[in-house]
């Protein structure tokens, strides 16, 4: 018989089906531009994983996000030739297998092991002894031994920069915000903030709930299972994770996934003091629509109505979806919001959450902070600027706007504010701080800025403006 039979052949091992979904998703995100979060969740549901497995992939997808730039680090000392010249594929495959080497608990042996075999799966036979030996390399140090000996000594900020895995430039810009920015550091030590910062944007984030006001409340989430937020009147947390989607509220459009940063904001702006009329309402940037619903809901109380605008179809439809368990006639409009198509003064209170770098997501967007640029930042302030100066305009004398970002970047935030202010006389900053009762660590006004370190949200941003 030939020993070619399947009879003598050796057994095919198969690749580990939660690793080989992770790394499909790790390529979508690194070759396709894909969103980590969304390209995840539909590789689970598609896969069926959950339980375990789902959070394994989890943790395996995200971190090796979150922590490429630093991988790269380290295999730049592993790889005998430049990692530009490597595959994208290949790459992503060596990221995946550092991750399980230096920040999980996965046993060194299998953890080499079952990234050569996925290799043979993947990318085929003859790439499998490479990966075997940059791993064996990279399983040779902790990671603290790893940083230490790639990490810059004598450079505070570039130690960081491997050490907490984030690009230079961001760090040099969280470390602006911290020295002198609104949300300046609390404890006047801004190089002991920074780092705490850096290490709260490594851990995953918590599932954060917002119950829709009318709708439901906060005692029903509990009830399901979560536990009320710290801040936020309408927020509560999963604490143990999983899929918010089991919850009825949720599926029914009552309540909804929401940052207890991005509620706060919202709550913010519906909690300021406007005189006389207070039912026409404006989101101008509102895509994909969470503080769209939230302020319907709030408005709705107030027998008003709010309009959201965005300029992309595909987004308007999902703040329609978000809308569309919030009672009375809340407008969406396609289009864009420096071009509007109302007269002048029309809403008594205005959102103008602009599009920003997302800097201050990264924690639930781990791919952020290796794709985006300084030049996005850049290309984005005349948008912003265009943005607010929209909202403004839109607001009647006596009414009200929040410019929010999603971001820390003082270019983003306190210089657009300024700049737009700088050349208008019919508006004035207010004191936002009193719109957050109880939350600490405001800074010195009068605008506000979250941290993930000091506040467990996002790093929003919040500058009240009213029109005189």
């Amino acid at each position: 018989m030939s020993d070619r039979s399947p009879r003598n052949r050796a057994p095919q091992v198969r690749p580990d089906r939660v690793r080989r979904v992770a790394y499909q998703v790790i390529r979508q995100v690194t070759s396709e531009g894909a969103y980590a979060n969304l390209a995840l969740n539909k590789a689970l549901r598609e896969a069926r994983l959950s339980g375990r497995d789902a959070a394994f992939c989890t943790e395996l997808v995200h971190g090796t996000l979150r922590w490429q730039g630093t991988y790269d680090a380290f295999l730049a000392r592993s790889v005998s030739r430049p990692l530009a010249d490597l595959d994208p594929e290949l790459l992503d495959l060596l990221r995946l297998g550092t991750h399980q080497l230096v920040n999980m608990r996965v046993d060194s042996y299998a953890a080499v092991n079952e990234m050569v075999t996925l290799t043979r799966s993947e990318l085929g036979q003859k790439r499998t002894g490479l990966v075997n030996a940059v791993l064996r390399k990279i399983s040779q140090r902790s990671l603290d031994q790893w940083i230490s000996t790639v990490a810059p000594q004598d450079d505070p900020l570039g130690y960081l920069a491997i050490a907490e895995a984030h690009p230079r430039w961001v760090i040099e810009a969280f470390d602006r915000a911290l020295t002198d920015g609104p949300g300046a550091a609390p404890s006047g030590d801004a190089a002991v903030e920074l780092e705490h910062l850096l290490a709260a944007d490594n851990d995953p984030p918590r599932v954060t709930l917002v119950a829709r006001p009318g709708l439901a409340d906060v005692d029903e989430l509990v009830a399901a299972g979560a536990v009320a937020a710290r801040w936020s009147a309408y927020g509560a947390v999963l604490e143990g994770g999983g899929d918010p989607g089991r919850i009825g509220a949720v599926a029914t459009g009552r309540a909804g996934v929401q940052d207890e940063g991005s509620q706060l904001v919202a709550i913010a702006l519906a909690s300021a003091k406007v005189d006389g009329d207070d039912a026409e309402w404006l989101d101008l940037c509102a895509g994909p629509g969470g503080k769209s619903a939230l302020l319907a809901a709030l408005v709705q109380q107030r027998d008003g109505q709010l309009t959201a605008v965005e300029p992309l179809k595909h987004r308007a439809e999902l703040v329609r979806s978000n809308l569309r368990a919030i009672p009375g006639n809340h407008k969406v409009l396609v289009g864009d919001g420096t071009k509007p198509t109302w007269p002048d003064g029309s809403f008594d209170r205005v959102l103008a959450d602009v599009p920003c770098s997302g800097l201050g997501a990264l924690r639930r967007r781990p791919e952020a902070r290796w794709r985006r640029t300084p030049e996005d930042v850049v290309e984005l302030r005349p948008l912003q600027e265009a943005l607010l100066d929209s909202a403004i305009t839109s607001v009647r004398p006596g009414g009200v706007v929040a410019y929010v970002t999603c971001s820390p970047h003082p270019d983003e935030t306190r210089a657009v504010v300024d700049a737009v202010l700088g050349r208008r006389d019919d508006a004035s900053l207010e004191d936002a701080r009193p719109l957050f009762p109880d939350v600490p660590d405001l800074g010195d006004g009068p605008d506000v800025q979250l941290w993930p370190h000091l506040h467990g949200t996002d790093a929003m941003y919040l500058a009240l403006i009213r029109r005189s």
